[in-house]
């Protein structure tokens, strides 16, 4: 692998994971129209820091939140500082979001025993395509519903729920996790700034597990120890973009622009079906 794929894929992984247009619908038009390939264990390993690197934008980004529902629930459990509870003797909103993580990170299980007749799919660019396109209807949708006022506050277990289903849908090649989440938050009533935050801390729990299964395949396969510096400056550029893309995607939610990536999606979603006729 050359320091030029890894910069070229980590870029594309920290900006289409976290902005509404399917990271795995992107790598995979990259590599079957550009034919990036390169071998099973450079893939796996590479693809494992790859994830690391957008972790390591969520984590940056929310630290103030996740330090909080670590510090909130761990007084509740041990009954230490306030208890995990505000003044009226509620669920503090710290411990209430991590519930909600939780709730929402159930129906991923459901997904786990199709895992392997998904990356089938993978391979297919028309069906890439339509999901690019399925993508960018939800997304012009969301910048027209009705503004919600729910936070972590008045959030119910249903629509937490509901909202990890969309995650565990949008495991589909194609379909953006982000976009899928946040269209569904928006959708069950959620305030513009929580569907976003809400969306962004419901991927740590998935992308931790998705990077244990394959950090085990990838250890299994074997790992070409030389090419370490080279997967490290891909991990970089992905942290990097990524911190810098969830940032875009707040201020473009916040500001009812949200929609706008929806024309991205079709176009690329045409071109990509175009493109599989001659592939």
């Amino acid at each position: 692998m050359s320091v030029f794929m890894a910069i070229l894929l980590g870029i594309v992984q920290g900006v289409t994971e976290f902005l509404p247009v399917s990271s795995s619908g992107h790598l995979s038009i990259l590599q079957n129209l550009f034919k990036l390939q390169y071998s099973e264990a450079d893939h796996l390993f590479f693809d494992v820091l790859l994830h690391v690197g957008t972790l390591i934008a969520v984590i940056v980004t929310y630290r103030k939140d996740i330090a909080d529902m670590f510090r909130q629930t761990s007084d509740f459990i041990t009954g230490r500082g306030d208890g995990g509870k505000d003044d009226f003797g509620r669920l503090s909103p710290s411990v209430r979001l991590l519930i909600l993580i939780i709730i929402g990170t159930v129906p991923l299980l459901f997904v786990v025993p199709f895992h392997s007749r998904l990356e089938v799919l993978y391979g297919k660019m028309w069906f890439i395509g339509l999901a690019l396109l399925v993508t960018g209807g939800l997304l012009y949708a969301s910048d027209r519903l009705i503004v919600g006022r729910k936070s972590e506050k008045t959030s119910r277990v249903a629509d937490a729920f509901v909202v990890g289903l969309a995650q565990a849908i949008a495991v589909i090649p194609g379909l953006s996790r982000s976009g899928t989440t946040i269209a569904v938050g928006l959708s069950r009533g959620y305030k513009r700034s929580f569907a976003v935050r809400f969306s962004f801390l419901l991927s740590l729990p998935a992308v931790l597990g998705s990077l244990l299964v394959t950090f085990f395949d990838a250890v299994r396969a074997g790992i070409n120890w030389k090419l370490m510096p080279v997967y490290l400056i891909g991990m970089a550029v992905a942290a990097v973009t990524g911190y810098f893309a969830i940032r875009l995607v707040r201020k473009l939610v916040d500001s009812n622009k949200f929609g706008k990536f929806a024309y991205y999606c079709w176009a690329i979603g045409a071109v990509t079906l175009v493109a599989s006729i001659f592939i």
